[in-house]
């Protein structure tokens, strides 16, 4: 599965994966692997990515087209 909606989130934002990945405090190749879906991303990464972009995780993942994110 390739996360297209990681890639275009940060793109939107103007980041870099390199800015993107010293966010989630990890390397950028590692992070390019998660845009590319290489690798699976994890749950805590889904949810720091969703609170950096203040949307929600079902965005991310492509299951809604609302970008909003849900409030409690």
């Amino acid at each position: 599965m390739r996360y297209q909606r990681i890639r275009d989130m940060r793109e939107d934002h103007d980041l870099t994966q390199v800015q993107v990945a010293e966010m989630l405090h990890m390397s950028q190749p590692g992070y390019s692997k998660y845009e590319s879906g290489d690798n699976d991303i994890p749950t805590a990464v889904l949810i720091q990515l969703a609170k950096i972009y203040n949307t929600s995780i079902d965005y991310l993942l492509g299951q809604t087209n609302n970008p909003n994110r849900y409030e409690e």
